[in-house]
């Protein structure tokens, strides 16, 4: 068959897989998405979103849930729920908690317009800092920082938090309820969840962009998980995936569109992550940095805008690429990677 190739339970049993790669090049793309909004507030001149609809990061956020669904289900299914949560713990909370610290006291610090006992004492501080741990809140300004920037928030990411730790905590309870043993429960799950997308572009097309959010990160979630649920039956073919993304041409001009879309983007990050064309070797990164770049490079910019405001999207793109990765590896080596550590060192002693 023109569309035959592996299934994606075939595929796992392989030596090799781009998942690592697939996460930092999704990372990287995030950062070059908000080189474009950090410098002017805005998305529209961005060429993904005139095209598509929506921006480059947002598409790579779409398809870290998609990795992330996918994988987490297996997770949980593989090694229990106690191993599940120290490692969903242990992989989120170390390095926010450096990341909003870092931000917060280091970076606000050096760069308030403030007298710096005026910072350090001021309750907004405090409360910038409760606030992205408690809440992931991604819009709250520190005192006198970034005071002249387009958009004042110092770490605009945070927000996708919110989404996958509710959607880490729906796994966990379903999981616990026995449900990833139905698959036909989580399928069900996903008919409806696309169904709902599809009414809301009928019903509202132009509705809160929030309502739109708070459908699409839980139904590309869930699309990933599904496609574990189903590996022995899921087939990873490239040819297909060119046929279907070019599918959503004539799409884009109906309320198909962005259901479709995202249930393509979930399946698409999963062949390009397993297809056995595409990791016959192992192309995986030495240290994983894409969380550390997910967190650290918006701030970055945010930094670099306000020291050289006269810096377009492009001008400032390289530089903050640098010094999120170079701040990404410190993160990981002197807190990510530690963490993870912990986290066999309690299961052995469990």
């Amino acid at each position: 068959m023109i569309f035959g190739g592996a299934k994606v339970g075939q595929a796992l049993a392989h030596p090799h897989n781009n998942f690592g790669l697939l996460r930092l090049v999704m990372a990287v793309a995030v950062v070059i998405s908000h080189a474009f909004s950090v410098t002017d507030g805005r998305v529209e001149q961005e060429p993904w979103f005139q095209t598509t609809g929506f921006t480059l990061g947002e598409h790579a956020v779409n398809g870290f849930f998609a990795i992330s669904g996918f994988l987490v289900t297996m997770s949980f299914l593989r090694r229990g729920w106690r191993d599940y949560v120290l490692a969903r713990a242990l992989r989120i909370a170390p390095g926010l908690i450096a990341a909003v610290l870092v931000v917060a006291l280091l970076l606000g610090g050096a760069m308030t317009s403030l007298d710096k006992g005026a910072y350090f004492s001021d309750p907004r501080l405090w409360r910038f800092i409760t606030a992205t741990l408690t809440t992931f809140k991604s819009a709250a300004a520190l005192p006198g920082v970034f005071e002249n920037n387009p958009l004042q928030f110092p770490m605009g990411t945070v927000w996708t938090l919110k989404y996958e730790t509710l959607c880490y905590l729906g796994v966990l309870l379903a999981g616990l309820a026995g449900l990833l043993t139905k698959p036909r429960v989580a399928l069900s799950a996903l008919v409806a969840l696309t169904l709902a997308v599809v009414l809301r572009e009928v019903v509202t097309p132009d509705g809160p962009k929030g309502t739109e959010t708070a459908l699409r990160l839980p139904l590309i979630f869930l699309a990933g998980g599904v496609i574990y649920l189903y590996r022995e039956r899921v087939t990873l073919a490239l040819p297909l995936l060119a046929l279907v993304l070019l599918a959503l041409v004539p799409l884009s001009f109906t309320p198909l569109y962005k259901a479709a879309l995202y249930l393509v983007t979930a399946w698409g990050s999963l062949v390009l992550a397993l297809s056995p064309v595409l990791t016959r070797r192992s192309v995986e990164p030495p240290a994983d940095l894409s969380y550390g770049v997910y967190l650290y490079g918006w701030p970055v910019q945010q930094a670099l805008h306000a020291l050289f405001p006269s810096l377009g999207a492009v001008a400032l793109l390289w530089p903050s690429l640098a010094g999120t990765f170079i701040i990404a590896a410190l993160s990981w080596y002197l807190v990510e990677k530690p963490a993870l550590g912990l986290k066999r060192r309690l299961l052995r002693g469990s």
